[in-house]
């Protein structure tokens, strides 16, 4: 524990979750509630989460300088701007930090307009990430999704005519009955409008699902993994022609247009959790800890003046102290997503735990015979066109 407490303070990140959706969809595994607009508690929930930065920044190691804020949910472009903007002054004021910032907010087109674009960026957000999913209204409606595909190409276009420094958005493939050149196609439609960053992700059956009830059952229908898999070339290669980095095995992005929260989380930077439901990785006096806040307003609002912070509490449902061979397998597992790799070397002198032990040699030996790994170095990469079985490849070396 003590050679991760010691290390210089890193970036950090803070993540804060917006529970509340108009519906929910049926693959979503996240804390979510279907709610609406006018039962949602604005003002409450930015007073409380603000109330759990100001209890918790004093308790991190060091004085972490923030490099992002991200607003994730949920829906974060159901929340008052005026309370967003909020909560994002009160995480502004807590730690140092430059112009530099990205500020992230999650939007549903269902729920993203001229003036909501105008008052997000009002209260400071300067990247937003549209949940477009798809383009076909038929395969949107099966996804659960409340807007067409023409609601979604014009969420898109207002935002990238709103002055976001930065736009993004997602798209779900692999979901049945859709063609492979089909998600290519609609992965082209949206690059061509312009956004700087494309998410890019097969749809995945999630066992607390609605989606995961039905697959237990065999009432789902499922496209087959031969069509997910040429879904997925198809949709890289189309989008490295029109100039996007498939930088992460989901993402791409124009040069210079990262999604610097994730990024950060992928190289093992901590991230600040608020709000019900709420991950985080910080260090503290303790060490590395990963916390998870209880997934219940009324437990959130009841113990965010005085339950404990990092112990489990009636505020913490969830809490595990990250080891340094704990935080090796973590940069395993998040470093190899990314067409960069993962520098070994470095994630065993900054972690503290030994990387390659008899065994992990062993695996890495099979994988780069297979051509599942390459080996430059002190780094590892999987290629790219071994990217769909990187569950795989990181599970043999972990």
């Amino acid at each position: 524990m003590t050679s991760l407490a010691g290390r210089a303070p890193e970036a950090l990140g803070v993540y804060a979750h917006f529970p509340w959706c108009l519906q929910k969809c049926p693959y979503c595994d996240f804390f979510s509630l279907a709610t609406p607009p006018e039962a949602i508690p604005h003002t409450a929930y930015a007073r409380a989460t603000i109330r759990e930065l100001e209890r918790r920044a004093p308790e991190l190691v060091g004085a972490p300088k923030l490099g992002s804020v991200f607003f994730g949910g949920g829906t974060p472009s159901l929340w008052d701007p005026t309370e967003l903007g909020r909560l994002l002054k009160a995480i502004l004021a807590a730690f140092p930090n430059d112009d530099t910032v990205e500020v992230t907010a999650e939007c549903n087109p269902s729920s993203f307009d001229e003036r909501r674009a105008a008052a997000l960026l009002e209260a400071g957000v300067n990247r937003v990430s549209l949940g477009v999913q798809g383009l076909d209204t038929e395969r949107l409606a099966f996804l659960g999704r409340l807007h067409d595909g023409r609601g979604a190409l014009e969420a898109l276009r207002i935002a990238l005519a709103a002055g976001f420094s930065r736009v993004s958005a997602d798209l779900i493939f692999g979901v049945a009955g859709e063609a492979p050149e089909t998600a290519r196609d609609e992965a082209l439609r949206l690059a061509e409008l312009g956004p700087t960053h494309l998410s890019a992700y097969a749809l995945t059956i999630e066992p607390g699902t609605r989606f995961g009830e039905l697959a237990r059952g065999n009432r789902l229908p499922l496209l087959s993994d031969d069509l997910v898999a040429r879904s997925f070339d198809m949709v890289r290669e189309a989008l490295a022609g029109a100039g996007f980095e498939h930088y992460e095995i989901s993402n791409f992005a124009r040069e210079g247009h990262h999604a610097r929260h994730n990024l950060a989380v992928w190289r093992g930077a901590p991230y600040l959790g608020l709000g019900a439901g709420a991950w985080g990785t910080v260090t503290t006096a303790e060490g590395r800890i990963r916390y998870r806040n209880a997934s219940s307003i009324e437990r959130y609002f009841a113990s965010v003046d005085d339950a404990e912070l990092f112990r489990i509490s009636n505020l913490v449902s969830n809490r595990e102290a990250i080891t340094p061979e704990i935080a090796l397998s973590e940069r395993f597992m998040l470093g190899l997503r990314l067409a960069e790799g993962l520098d070994v070397a470095h994630a065993e002198r900054e972690t503290g735990a030994l990387a390659w032990t008899a065994a992990r040699e062993r695996a890495a030996e099979r994988l780069l015979a297979a051509g599942r790994l390459e080996r430059q170095g002190d780094r590892l990469r999987i290629p790219a066109d071994s990217w769909l079985f990187a569950d795989g490849v990181v599970r043999e070396l972990i």
